[in-house]
């Protein structure tokens, strides 16, 4: 992803953060992570986000989903001793489309984007609403037309070990320089 991408898809999200009304400080102003998932369309398939804590007990993180945005199927696993993660997503600002394993649903209320999607039994967040996604669960999720923020709890996160559904894709953003 191009650095000037990068860095507009940053600003975009601070000011979903500040329509959430979610403060931050100067210095995660200027950390937030814009995931790309290597697949060249951000737009569509993409996440923002800042991390508050991941230590080893623990992790706090608010992100970011712009209209339509896509985070794309995966699932978190236990990898040696470390168990995978459980994380619960409550909704500050829009509505979220949370996909997970279990009886499909039989409208679901966004198509997914080109790619590997497989489970698509849904459950909508509105803010205020949490959900609860237990370690090796199968998942996807993506915002309305407003776009959403979500605050993620979760146990230890290890983004690198996630397992997506697509072979294609790539969890930690490569930045080019101009």
């Amino acid at each position: 992803m191009k650095k000037e991408i990068y860095q507009m898809m940053a600003d975009r999200a601070l000011a979903y953060y500040e329509k959430a009304g979610i403060a931050l400080t100067e210095e995660e102003k200027n950390n937030i992570e814009v995931a790309d998932f290597g697949l060249g369309d951000v737009e569509r398939t993409g996440l923002e986000l800042v991390v508050y804590i991941n230590c080893d007990q623990y992790c706090a993180k608010e992100m970011v989903l712009l209209p339509y945005q896509t985070c794309p199927e995966h699932m978190h696993v236990t990898v040696g001793s470390q168990m995978g993660k459980q994380e619960t997503f409550r909704c500050r600002f829009g509505k979220v489309y949370l996909y997970t394993e279990g009886e499909p649903t039989e409208k679901i209320g966004v198509t997914p984007p080109e790619g590997v999607y497989t489970v698509f039994h849904e459950t909508v967040l509105l803010p205020g609403e949490q959900f609860t996604i237990l370690p090796g669960t199968k998942h996807w999720f993506a915002a309305g037309q407003e776009g959403a923020v979500i605050s993620e709890f979760s146990t230890h996160s290890d983004d690198a070990t996630d397992i997506f559904t697509d072979p294609a894709i790539k969890r930690i953003p490569v930045i080019e320089e101009e």
